[in-house]
């Protein structure tokens, strides 16, 4: 019996020495992913919008990776129903159109996030992707205004300290910038740093309050993240559309809807349309502090490409701005003081955990179960 149940123990240690190994592959992995998503698509974006020749209608491209989103969300929901089609179709059209009240919810966040992609554009357009990367962290103050405001949400003293960092990384950034605006941006007959500069601001405005939001009116909410997607992406093809008319409709009709289009910007829609997707499935294994040193690598990574791909100039103001904002994100991504009461503790926990049941529920059939895992906010 005392045989059995040492053996029974040996067993169970083997078994979550292995699972914590995969646990630990997983997180390096998400680590992997969103380092690459976050620098590749604005080094991508940059890259293409710089190159010599016919360029692209944004707004097209815009559409064109909402489409996609769409169509690969409706895949999955496809798979989820064991491609019964018909099912599929009944599924859609109550959550869609019979429940059109929720439908209608996402209209707001939908506008917000198509003017958002939209601004990205001009943003990487007129600025280098360095410092694109570097200003755009101005997103997590906005955040988190809006949700001390909308939310009632408390921050720690550690993380109002990182937020006053990351906007003084962020202005000595632009301070060099102004004093630099030449090395910066080669070609000025097309490139404005002043619009590129409004444009990213509006960009992280309007990213931290759709992001509230979202949260805000999803609260105790049943729908899976890809029924959600595909809500979102219906009211954005349409506002999308709309937007391509109003800025680019005699053009587009003159040129084409795909006009400019090669296998570099097909890349780019792609890595916009799934990265995100992406994004969602590997957070389920990446905790606030693993997110938070992956943007900072980010920020990283698309300097040195810069440099090397774009001639993009580092001088001493750069590195500080920049080295204050990578700080700044680590420091707003760990975890909070313990509170003085186990209760307190208790009710974080659960809060924490309820925010992604209904992710991890709808993943689950598509992700390795991995009990160790942590949430990423």
């Amino acid at each position: 019996m005392a045989v059995g149940d040492l053996s029974k123990t040996g067993e169970e240690k083997t078994a979550t020495r292995g699972q914590s190994e995969v646990n630990r592959r997983l997180k390096y992995i998400s680590l992997a992913v969103l380092v690459v998503q976050n620098a590749s698509l604005i080094l991508s974006i940059r890259y293409v919008r710089t190159l010599p020749g016919d360029r692209f209608f944004t707004t097209s491209a815009v559409v064109m990776a909402e489409v996609l989103k769409v169509l690969t969300c409706l895949v999955i929901i496809l798979l989820q129903k064991r491609l019964n089609v018909k099912e599929t179709v009944y599924f859609l059209i109550d959550v869609i159109v019979v429940q059109y009240k929720d439908t209608l919810k996402l209209a707001v966040p939908s506008l917000i996030y198509t003017l958002q992609n939209n601004l990205q554009y001009v943003a990487i357009s007129n600025l280098p992707a360095a410092t694109f990367q570097v200003t755009y962290q101005l997103k997590i103050l906005t955040t988190a205004l809006f949700s001390v405001l909308m939310l009632r949400k408390s921050l720690s003293r550690v993380q109002w300290i990182s937020l006053l960092l990351l906007f003084a990384g962020v202005a000595i950034v632009q301070v060099q910038q102004e004093g630099n605006k030449e090395a910066s941006v080669k070609d000025t007959s097309t490139q404005n740093y002043t619009v590129g500069l409004v444009a990213v601001v509006i960009s992280c405005l309007s990213s931290g309050f759709a992001g509230v939001y979202f949260e805000k009116i999803l609260k105790g909410s049943s729908a899976s993240v890809w029924v959600r997607n595909v809500q979102l992406g219906i009211f954005g093809m349409v506002l999308g559309l709309l937007g391509l008319w109003w800025n680019d409709g005699a053009a587009v009709a003159e040129r084409g809807f795909l006009f400019g289009y090669t296998s570099m910007v097909w890349c780019v829609i792609f890595n916009q349309a799934f990265g995100g997707l992406l994004v969602a499935l590997v957070v389920k294994y990446a905790d606030n502090i693993l997110k938070g040193f992956a943007t900072s690598f980010s920020i990283i990574v698309s300097t040195v490409t810069s440099i090397y791909l774009f001639g993009f100039h580092v001088d001493v103001l750069f590195t500080a701005g920049a080295g204050l904002v990578i700080g700044a994100v680590y420091m707003y991504s760990l975890p909070k003081a313990p509170a003085g009461s186990a209760s307190a503790s208790s009710s974080s926990s659960s809060s924490s955990t309820s925010e992604k049941t209904d992710i991890d529920a709808e993943m689950e059939a598509f992700l390795p179960k991995c009990p160790g895992k942590e949430k990423g906010s």
